[in-house]
This record gives structure tokens, C-alpha cells and sequence, in this order.
């Protein structure tokens, strides 16, 4: 996006958000960072503090955004008990409401908004309750039938674009890989409080999960380039889109690298939940940002509801082969973004990046 529009990038300390802002900063583009919390780094963006649960305080705030061109929309409500929350009709109904209360004022005030990127995910297909179609393509596979956020979303918008004053892109990433930290789908930092507590132990990083499963995932900055294309390319006008790095993984092939990159041998598989083992461990993660000087916080605040994650992504306690969870980016390459990157080496660069910034310990420590 160029430096001529005005980007407002809601649920910005999370995840995605905070890429979409960094990517931002780099291009020059002028952005307003919208979330509870502040980002990590807010240097050259304006930051709000809002609180999207509260209607009026939305209508006052983003009735007031008249200049903004483009949204970005990456907040996300997620239940305490994260898998089962997927299905809850509370989790349904408060993301559509938290949308709802962003696009509606933002549309009645701002006469320059001329795009929408709404973010969704595997789950669309309904990769959390059946095998999924190999590979999954859109407009095809979805399992509307599965209650889902996402429809509430796509509808709204869909009706809220019908007169052609601006227009949307759904893109829809697979395992998201960055450096967030604290939030509810974020597998770096529970992997590595993970490898950093059986490494002060001597221990090898064993493999804790289950059987195993084909995969796809993305690189942060990559789909944070895929939001930046969707918002001006002609051809993702009103257009639903895949988002993957362009390869496959199995668990199982990563972990070496991975315990290469936290300096361990792998040892034999040891089926472990990173939920039980690490959360009855806190004093001991406090005992080891302390030896090794990390600016990491606490273990809750650090991993939040990731450990859950990482159990359900690994399949720990299933120990038969999963079905496939592939979905095709050709509607994507088609249309004009081709952006791969080596799944292996996605996960060696965020690691390192954790550890240059003193938020998990070096190989070598």
C-alpha cells in the first residue's frame, strides 16, 4: 500500500495485527493500530486503545476515522477453553458483534474507505470437526453448516459492500507462525518455554504429540504482504483466498530443526501435553528468565491459551495418522500474489528472532 492511504489496522497487538503494523511502518503508509493493548512498537503509527466489546464507545471512536481507506481486520475473541470455544454460540455472537461495531461506524463516516480485509482460516472448511476435502478450495469446500464466526462475519460485510462503494478480500492463512506473544493461537512461545524447561533439565526435546498429520502453515510478514496486495489488486476485488507458505509439513519432520534451533537433540518421541507440563512449571520458567536475563514475562502471560493450541496442532493423545490438512493457494498465485516460503526455515527465523530479542534463551546458552 502506499504512503497516499490511511490504514486502520484493528486487533493490532495480536498476531497478525502487529506484522500488518510493522509491514506498514516499513512502507511508509500512514496507520491507525487499534487494539486493548498497545503493540509492541508504536513508533511512527497512531495508537488507539478501544475496547470493541463496548458499542458506544465504537460508534464515538471510529464514527469519528473520516479519512481512513483501508481496514484491516485482525481481532479475534477466543474462549478460555480455546478448541471447544470454536463451536460456542457466545464466541459466535461476540465476534460478530466486536465487527459489527467497527465496519458500521467506520462505513458511515468515512467517504475514503475503499477496501476491506477481513481475515478467517482453515476452520471454514471445517478442518475442527471432520477430514477435510485434499485440498481444500474456496467457494467450494466451506461447511457453512458448522455453526462459525465466520459466516456471521462474511455476511455482513458481504451485505454492508453490496453497493460497490468499496470493496472486500477474505483471505483465509493456515497455521500462523510469528512472534506474539501472549496469544490464544501462537506456538512459538509455548514450543520454546517448552524446550527451554526440559533443556534446564538435560533433557532432549523429544516430540510430545501424536499421530501424524500433513499440514500447512504461513510466515506472519508473508500474509502480512498477502493483506497489503489484497488491498489494492484489481483481481482480489470481492474475492476469498488461501493463504499458505506453498509447502506441507508434518510435525514430526520439523522437530529436529526446531530442537537444532534451541541448541537439543530430538531423543525417541515422548508423547507429553504442553498444557500439563508446562503450566504446573511457572516457578521454574521465572527460575530460567532469570539465568538467562530474558525479558520474557511470566509463563500465563507469556504462552496464554497457546498450550492448548499446541496440543490440538501436535494431535497430542491421538495416535493414529490424522487426516490431511491441505487447502490450495491457486486461486490465490492466479490472481497475481506468489509468495512462498520453506515452512523449516519459517520456524528457524522466528526462534532466532525470539532470541536475538532476549525473549527466549540462545541456542548456546
Amino acid at each position: 500500500m502506499s504512503s497516499k492511504k490511511k490504514v486502520l489496522v484493528v486487533g493490532a497487538s495480536g498476531l497478525v495485527g502487529s506484522a500488518m503494523v510493522n509491514h506498514l511502518r516499513t512502507a511508509g503508509c500512514e496507520t491507525v493500530a487499534v487494539s486493548r493493548r498497545a503493540p509492541e512498537d508504536t513508533d511512527g503509527v497512531q495508537f488507539v486503545s478501544a475496547d470493541l466489546f463496548d458499542d458506544d464507545g465504537c460508534t464515538q471512536l471510529f464514527g469519528q476515522m473520516t479519512d481512513v481507506t483501508h481496514l484491516v481486520y485482525a481481532a479475534l475473541y477466543e474462549r478460555p477453553t480455546l478448541v471447544s470455544g470454536w463451536s460456542d454460540d457466545d464466541q459466535i455472537r461476540i465476534n460478530e458483534r466486536m465487527f459489527r461495531n467497527v465496519l458500521d461506524p467506520l462505513i458511515s463516516a468515512s467517504g475514503a474507505l475503499r477496501h476491506v480485509t477481513l481475515l478467517q482460516g482453515t476452520k471454514a472448511y471445517g478442518v475442527h470437526v471432520r477430514p477435510i476435502p485434499v485440498p481444500a478450495r474456496e467457494d467450494r469446500d466451506e461447511l457453512r453448516s458448522q455453526p462459525n464466526f465466520y459466516w456471521k462475519q462474511e455476511d455482513h460485510l458481504r451485505d454492508r459492500g453490496a453497493d460497490g462503494t468499496w470493496s472486500w478480500t477474505i483471505l483465509r492463512p493456515t497455521l500462523i507462525v510469528g512472534s506474539g506473544v501472549g496469544g490464544a493461537m501462537n506456538l512459538l512461545p509455548p514450543i520454546g518455554v517448552f524446550a527451554a524447561l526440559l533443556k534446564d533439565r538435560g533433557l532432549p526435546l523429544a516430540f510430545p504429540g501424536g499421530g501424524p498429520k500433513i499440514g500447512c502453515a504461513v510466515d506472519v510478514d508473508l500474509l502480512a504482504r498477502a493483506i497489503d496486495w489484497a488491498g489494492v489488486a484489481e483481481t482480489a476485488r470481492n474475492r476469498t483466498f488461501n493463504v499458505t507458505n506453498g509447502d506441507v509439513y508434518v510435525w514430526e519432520n520439523l522437530w529436529p530443526a526446531i530442537a537444532d534451533a534451541f541448541g537439543m537433540e530430538t531423543g525417541n518421541p515422548e508423547p507429553r501435553s504442553f498444557e500439563a507440563y508446562c503450566l504446573k512449571r511457572s516457578a521454574d520458567w521465572d527460575r530460567i528468565r532469570k539465568k538467562h536475563d530474558l525479558l520474557a514475562p511470566g509463563l500465563e502471560a507469556f504462552v496464554g491459551p497457546s498450550l492448548q493450541y499446541c496440543d490440538f496442532s501436535m494431535r497430542y493423545g491421538q495416535t493414529e495418522p490424522g487426516p490431511p490438512s491441505v487447502v490450495s493457494t491457486i486461486k490465490l498465485q492466479t490472481a497475481g500474489f506468489h509468495e512462498v516460503m520453506d515452512t523449516e526455515e519459517m520456524f528457524r527465523k522466528w526462534i532466532r528472532h525470539l532470541q536475538d530479542k532476549r525473549v527466549l534463551p540462545h541456542a548456546l546458552a
